[in-house]
């Protein structure tokens, strides 16, 4: 198997990058030179190289179980020594639109915690208040490599989003901030605002918060990279299924569509991971 001969001959295989469906990965596997591929665990892990720099893809698919499931294997079975995970997420801050860009400066898994009362209390995963309690909440990225991805990214521009796709006209931006987990798809107006208010979160998913977890306990760098698919309310699924649409017709290699531009946001990243 290639994950063995990988591990085996601890080959410079160093940067992985997980998507949580295929359209997501469909971009950076376009991209891809010389590529093998190996499945394990009912997932398939393609191994190749992205602009000379050594990469283990894969799709994990939705929620935090499958990411840890992938996350594990990339750390320990292919030896990657940084894990990006790229993707739509949903926005739970109102002044960013479809298309805008969040980069992880910290993820919080916000479903995690203890039930009193009928109300959840988030607390840090793998722990409780009266066992293990600890002071910390969620997982921080390195700022080291926060501020490097931040002047790597200086000046990158990306293209205004179709109306199609949801686009409003004005450039795209990209963000740092906090991004939430949880094994939920957010479709409710009333939980977004009050998971923005309470955690300050830019952007919700179900994966980045169990990456975290993961490399922490191998001792490895992570990255969080999400496109806002559109804000995470009552009309969430509908601003995802356009989206993708969108993400079906684009032209190969195009970073016109939400799906692409965070793959393609890490692709510009590699110098920076590669070097870490």
């Amino acid at each position: 198997m290639i994950g063995d001969r990988v591990a085996g001959e601890r080959l410079a295989v160093t940067i992985g990058i997980i998507c949580a469906i295929p359209q997501e990965l469909s971009y950076l596997l376009g991209l891809m030179s010389g590529p093998e591929w190996d499945q394990i665990a009912q997932v398939t892990f393609d191994v190749g190289a992205l602009d000379d720099h050594p990469v283990v893809l894969a799709a994990a698919g939705m929620g935090k179980v499958n990411t840890s499931v992938v996350a594990t294997l990339l750390a320990d079975r292919f030896r990657c020594r940084i894990i990006v995970f790229t993707g739509v997420a949903g926005g739970l801050d109102a002044e960013l639109q479809i298309g805008d860009i969040v980069i992880a400066e910290r993820v919080v898994q916000h479903d995690f915690g203890l039930v009193d009362d009928g109300q959840l209390q988030p607390y840090q995963p793998g722990h409780i208040p009266f066992i293990e309690p600890t002071d910390q909440l969620g997982y921080r990225a390195d700022p080291g490599l926060i501020e490097r991805v931040r002047d790597c990214l200086d000046g990158f521009t990306l293209p205004p989003l179709s109306t199609g796709a949801g686009g409003r006209g004005r450039p795209r931006r990209i963000t740092f901030g906090t991004v939430l987990t949880g094994d939920q798809y957010l479709h409710c107006e009333r939980t977004r605002s009050r998971l923005h208010r309470e955690f300050d979160g830019h952007a919700i998913e179900m994966e980045g918060g169990a990456l975290a977890q993961v490399c922490e306990a191998f001792g490895i760098p992570w990255l969080v990279i999400r496109a806002l698919s559109g804000l995470a309310g009552t009309d969430s699924g509908l601003d995802f299924n356009r989206f993708v649409n969108e993400v079906a017709d684009a032209r190969p290699g195009s970073c016109c569509d939400c799906s692409r531009c965070s793959p393609a946001i890490a692709r510009s990243s590699l110098v920076v991971l590669g070097r870490y």
